[in-house]
């Protein structure tokens, strides 16, 4: 008889978050420690995370985190930034050797400011810029990959045990008022480091345990818009609608939520709230190749905030819970337990209903 541990689960990821309302900072230790008991979840094909705040002396640049497959890529890549940015440092990103990582490529980050006489010859704002550039360098640029490209806050990830992945990223060494991590489960696409989660742009990150079965409708609908997916998953696309619902489109975390886990069409007519009624009827009639279908639980990551969601149908796990200043969101109870025994309110959001958790202002 197989026994529990034993069967792997397809699209069985795991996902953890935590956050302080105060913008208290953590270390990553409770972090790492958390993706333990979910060990199971995932198979050392991809683990990462993302932290926010945690570069507070070069706040004002953007941290744009690497992977280069060799010194002349890096050199080039390097060469091309200075034509574009001030580059106020650019260095190694600490490791540790640990022999469960393997196949290390050169990992290298650069804090930079776009230059004004450029943004003013292209007449574009800053974030639309970084965009533009991660969006160069991933498609035309061999043997580089931008990973992370937000203020203040970064993202590390390889192939791996998301345990073993931070151990080797050192992040205990790290302080952040808000963390997300993520074990992987490759279904449909290779475990390779670009393709580990979180998947980031400008200051989003997305970790994702499931399965988009929309992907090629949602790709095809925001290429369209100038987001090259070359990472070889399907989660990448679901930071690429975020950042375009959001930024370009203007719309609330609430609102984007209700394009990509819309309610169904007879949940929306239900609605006794007139306004309510008429507005998701028109994000769903405005928006409809921006649903996404499939198994699904997100959290989003931002400056200031988090944002977790399910699918409408809510066939992925994923629990909710609070201690003092702090919000706890995982794949798995247990995994709530371990960053806070005391942990209070516990509970499963409903399939389609966004938990957004913001720090106090001023407070990061």
């Amino acid at each position: 008889m197989l026994r529990e541990g034993f069967v792997r689960i397809p699209s069985g990821c795991a996902i953890a978050a935590v956050i302080s309302r105060e913008g208290k900072r953590m270390t990553g230790e409770d972090i790492i420690n958390a993706m333990k008991p979910m060990h199971d979840r995932s198979n050392g094909l991809g683990g990462g995370f993302a932290a926010y705040g945690i570069y507070p002396e070069y706040k004002d640049f953007y941290a744009f985190h690497f992977f280069f497959d060799c010194r002349d890529t890096r050199k080039r890549c390097e060469a091309f930034l200075k034509e574009r940015f001030e580059v106020a440092a650019g260095e190694h990103i600490p490791t540790r050797k640990i022999e469960e990582i393997t196949d290390k490529p050169i990992i290298w980050r650069y804090f930079v400011t776009p230059l004004r006489s450029v943004l003013a010859e292209m007449q574009l704002d800053e974030k639309e810029f970084v965009v533009r550039t991660v969006m160069t360098i991933n498609t035309e640029m061999t043997g580089a990959y931008v990973f992370s490209s937000g203020k203040n806050m970064g993202t590390f990830k390889a192939v791996g045990f998301p345990e073993d992945v931070g151990r080797f990223y050192r992040l205990e060494e790290y302080e952040a008022y808000s963390w997300t991590a993520h074990g992987r489960y490759p279904t449909n696409t290779p475990g390779w480091w670009g393709g580990a989660h979180p998947f980031t742009l400008l200051d989003w990150s997305i970790v994702h345990n499931g399965e988009i079965s929309s992907y090629d409708a949602n790709r095809r609908f925001i290429e369209m818009f100038g987001y090259q997916c070359t990472l070889q998953t399907d989660t990448e696309v679901i930071t690429y609608i975020l950042d375009h619902l959001i930024r370009r489109q203007g719309l609330t975390l609430t609102e984007a939520a209700n394009v990509i886990a819309a309610p169904f069409w007879s949940t929306i007519e239900r609605k006794s709230d007139a306004y309510e009624r008429e507005k998701l009827r028109y994000l769903r009639t405005v928006f409809p190749s921006l649903l996404i279908t499939g198994p699904f639980s997100v959290v989003l990551g931002f400056n200031g905030g988090l944002m977790a969601l399910n699918d409408r149908l809510k066939l992925r796990s994923m629990v909710v819970g609070e201690k003092d200043d702090r919000v706890f969101i995982a794949s798995e109870e247990a995994a709530i337990r371990v960053m806070e025994p005391n942990a209070e309110h516990i509970y499963a959001p409903a399939g389609g209903e966004p938990v957004i958790v913001r720090v106090e202002e001023g407070a990061y």
